[in-house]
């Protein structure tokens, strides 16, 4: 009984020694609360007695701050530093781009412009002939060893062209089909040594035919022989085909070119004009072949009235 009761008073004993820290404790904490809502009340007073221990503070730990911001900020920047530049040159790779395809743009501007030009003279062409025109391009010349002035042009059989149709482009005559095939076909030009053309003269409305020298670009000149030897056209006159049966190879009334001089042979009674061109066989692309209206092709075909089917 007496170890019990013992045992009993160390128990109490203990736990009081427990309370009477825990009194000292929330004394502090209650007084700690009440020091802060006190200094938080004078700080809010318009003079408060607070501002110059703020200010010496300040002062104080200010440098230290300023300091350290500077230390660190390289260390802080790297960062930053790494996506700015993946940004510029990122930036810098899409002004490259916009850049390559301005350049591009203008170096194609004058090309686009001149295809534009010859679409639109192609329409009008087949406006003012009345014929229906397939449109093909000069993708081929002949070759120079053969002495034969032909190019091959992007349109075939599939396109609703055969041999002996009339081709043109937005400046005149350029020649006639020779030969085809499935998705090609090839133009003999009215400048080959070769060719003939039946031409009229505007003016008089004299008739004969034209015959190729075989010479491209600027030098290449047609020699117009008339029917009537004692006809002499005059200078600058327009030549334009007289036309074939049916139509073939050559409709009637397409512009060829203009008289430039007239001469007489030494063997031959009769006089004869040189006609200069007025299609540039030097720089063919867009050419059109002269097909009646509503025939099939694998492509638009340009109608009289200037739409297309």
């Amino acid at each position: 009984m007496s170890l019990n009761r013992l045992d009993r008073r160390k128990e109490r004993r203990w736990r009081g020694s427990d309370d009477d820290q825990q009194r000292p404790r929330r004394g502090l904490l209650v007084a700690l609360v009440l020091a802060c809502l006190t200094v938080m009340s004078l700080d809010s007073l318009s003079s408060s007695p607070v501002d110059p221990a703020r200010r010496a503070v300040g002062e104080v730990f200010g440098p230290v701050e300023v300091g350290t911001s500077a230390a660190v900020r390289p260390f802080t920047a790297v960062p930053r530093w790494f996506r700015s530049k993946d940004s510029m040159q990122q930036d810098l790779l899409d002004l490259q781009a916009e850049n390559s395809d301005l350049r591009s743009q203008v170096a194609t501007q004058d090309y686009d412009r001149n295809r534009l030009e010859e679409y639109d003279g192609l329409t009008a062409a087949a406006k003012s002939l009345g014929y229906s025109l397939v449109p093909a391009r000069v993708v081929g010349m002949g070759a120079s060893q053969s002495f034969s002035r032909t190019v091959t042009i992007d349109a075939g059989s599939d396109a609703g062209v055969h041999p002996d149709l009339t081709v043109v482009n937005n400046d005149g005559l350029v020649g006639r089909v020779l030969r085809v095939t499935r998705t090609t076909a090839t133009v003999l030009l009215i400048v080959d040594a070769d060719s003939v053309v039946g031409g009229r003269v505007g003016r008089s409305m004299e008739v004969g035919f034209l015959h190729g020298r075989g010479v491209l670009g600027g030098d290449g000149r047609l020699d117009l022989e008339l029917v009537d030897d004692t006809a002499v056209p005059a200078k600058h006159d327009t030549v334009v085909t007289w036309g074939s049966e049916a139509g073939g190879p050559y409709v009637a009334g397409v512009p060829v070119g203009r008289v430039t001089s007239v001469y007489s042979s030494l063997r031959e009674t009769a006089q004869r004009a040189v006609i200069d061109p007025y299609v540039d066989f030097g720089a063919l692309d867009l050419v059109g072949i002269v097909v009646p209206s509503g025939t099939d092709s694998d492509r638009s075909v340009i109608e009289p009235e200037g739409s297309l089917q």
